[in-house]
């Protein structure tokens, strides 16, 4: 489950004797969970604030309350307190918040998926773009629809075979081939508009 070494420990006992508010304790849930944009969100909680689905960590001298659907992705987490001598620092290391890859068993689709939304996307949104799966085809053929910059952008096609075709093909086996069903002449805000360069 997760782990909470005493020197996290203590540092939200001082927190919640500050708060001076009786029963409070600290609530964790992951934001976004199974994503590349996983985070994890920390705050106190008095009793009438909770949801009531909570699972309860009993620490010393305070309850840590863990968000039920986000206790799959919490699993294995280490919250620790580092003591310095500018102050100290929170760190916490949830190994399981951004999801796990399928396994080889998974089908196809769900394979394509995750290294889209883990690995693609994060690429894409640098330049304000991403990308959406349309289908697979039994014949493993990936469609996608372009948005955000990369819809009407003029190096769309570029990305299409050098970047994400190979990295698809490269890392999911059964992927033969990867094609575009964007309509680019619609596009409003390209990163690069077509004709560009």
């Amino acid at each position: 489950m997760i782990q909470i070494s005493d020197s996290a420990q203590a540092h939200f006992r001082k927190l919640i004797e500050r708060e001076a508010t009786p029963g409070i304790g600290v609530r964790l849930a992951a934001v976004q969970p199974g994503t590349p944009r996983a985070d994890v969100r920390l705050e106190f909680a008095a009793p009438n604030e909770l949801q009531g689905d909570e699972w309860a960590i009993d620490c010393e001298g305070f309850t840590l309350w863990l968000d039920a659907p986000s206790a799959p992705f919490l699993d294995g987490a280490r919250i620790d307190y580092e003591a310095r001598a500018t102050g100290g620092q929170l760190q916490i290391r949830a190994p399981k918040i951004k999801g796990e890859a399928p396994p080889e068993s998974a089908s196809l689709v769900e394979r394509v998926r995750w290294l889209i939304e883990s690995e693609i996307n994060p690429q894409l949104a640098q330049h304000r773009g991403h990308v959406s799966l349309q289908e697979v085809t039994a014949e493993g053929v990936v469609v996608l629809r372009f948005g955000g910059g990369c819809h009407g952008c003029g190096m769309v096609d570029v990305t299409l075979k050098n970047g994400i075709e190979r990295t698809l093909k490269d890392k999911v086996p059964g992927v033969t081939a990867v094609r575009d069903a964007t309509d680019h002449d619609t596009g409003t805000a390209p990163y690069m508009p077509r004709g560009a360069g």
